[in-house]
């Protein structure tokens, strides 16, 4: 199980192509992605009713300027939530795969549902697995739990999966020093049965990245935003995700 070439050759929209009009992780952003010709990253959180909805944070504030979690909404009353800048609601994966036909590389994250990085997921995971159960074009899975990546691998063991991993500095994350000194050595590769990580690209000189690169790990990185920022990663990446300029596209 390897990941298909395209996600190495084309750079990945940072939450789909997304700029004024297109919000993050909207219809819009994903059809303008396709028709650039990049390959595109989203996330994808759960519904109240237990649908796999492609939105990034678990609050609807920021997005959406209205109080509430993605968590504790039907899946109706998100679609008809429009995103700031747009008059799309939420869209659900089944119309982001409907949107990207196969045309470009699709690689999805799976937002954590336990809250802490721990085993209680699981919902979320089934979810995908439907939705992607006929899906004919090139998709991956990762996500920064690593419990929820060894669910994908039970559901869907075809699909090429991954770790999504960083540097853990305490302050940004909520489960705990001894959690991130546990997460930032990368320990669950082999046991996952991953192929590849999307690494923090301000840590991509770890050591860890060297030695799983080594063993023939992809090594995608997250975020690029201006062309120096993408030189310097791809020292170390095979590719990069992207947002806010155009990267190249190799002949």
């Amino acid at each position: 199980m390897r990941l298909d070439p395209s996600f190495l050759r084309l750079p990945l929209a940072h939450r789909a192509l997304h700029g004024p009009g297109a919000p993050e992780n909207s219809r819009a952003a994903v059809r303008a992605a396709v028709a650039a010709g990049y390959g595109i990253e989203i996330d994808l959180q759960l519904s109240a009713d237990g649908a796999a909805m492609v939105f990034h944070d678990y609050g609807l504030e920021r997005l959406c300027g209205v109080p509430g979690t993605v968590r504790t909404t039907s899946a109706a009353a998100l679609a008809a939530t429009p995103l700031l800048g747009s008059d799309e609601g939420v869209p659900t994966l089944n119309e982001v795969l409907s949107t990207v036909a196969g045309e470009v590389p699709l690689l999805i994250e799976l937002k954590d549902q336990d809250g802490a990085m721990g085993p209680d997921i699981g919902a979320l995971e089934a979810a995908m697995a439907a939705a992607l159960a006929g899906y004919d074009g090139p998709v991956a899975v990762m996500s920064f739990n690593p419990h929820s990546v060894a669910r994908m691998a039970a559901l869907a063991p075809h699909l090429p999966r991954g770790l999504t991993t960083s540097s853990y500095r305490v302050e940004d994350w909520p489960m705990g020093a001894a959690r991130c000194d546990e997460l930032r050595g990368i320990p669950d590769y082999a046991a996952v049965g991953a192929c590849f990580i999307s690494h923090e690209a301000a840590d991509l000189d770890r050591p860890r990245v060297a030695e799983l690169k080594a063993a023939g790990a992809d090594v995608l990185c997250w975020t690029i935003r201006n062309a120096d920022q993408e030189a310097a990663a791809r020292r170390v990446a095979d590719n990069i995700t992207f947002e806010g300029y155009a990267p190249a596209i190799p002949g």
